[in-house]
């Protein structure tokens, strides 16, 4: 494998996603005019912040997900499982932030585009062990 500069850039892109989704709480904040630490409000404030932390509590998973994948399979399925997934996460925010039942079609995608880098990561995974360990070659 050479440079993984697609996987990089798609991390790069994820934490400008990221901050992109920060500042949507932060202007919610400043609409409802609910000063931080306060994590209550309008319930426009708390769908915002809600979609908010769930993403941030799914990030760690996307990036191992991606960079296993990328690292162990192949870099553009998982560059571009990467680019599923912020898509996934945008559908999902927009939708939580509307009403708690329009994120559900943003969730799952969320988990299929998850799933489907884990199972490539471990496909990758196991392969390499078997080559490495036993000198099965599949």
């Amino acid at each position: 494998m050479g440079s993984p500069f697609l996987l990089a850039a798609v991390s790069l892109l994820s934490a400008l996603h990221m901050g992109y989704l920060a500042r949507r709480v932060g202007l919610s904040r400043m609409a409802h005019k609910v000063l931080p630490p306060d994590t209550t409000g309008p319930a426009q404030f708390e769908r915002t912040f809600r979609a908010h932390q769930n993403c941030v509590e799914f990030y760690p998973l996307f990036l191992v997900t991606l960079w296993t994948c990328g690292v162990f399979f192949s870099e553009v399925p998982a560059a571009a499982g990467g680019l599923a997934y912020m898509i996934a996460r945008q559908i999902y925010f927009n939708g939580y932030v509307k009403s708690t039942k329009k994120r559900i079609p943003g969730f799952y995608l969320t988990l299929v585009v998850l799933f489907t880098l884990f199972l490539l990561g471990l496909t990758g995974v196991v392969r390499g062990l078997l080559h490495q360990y036993f000198h099965i070659y599949i």
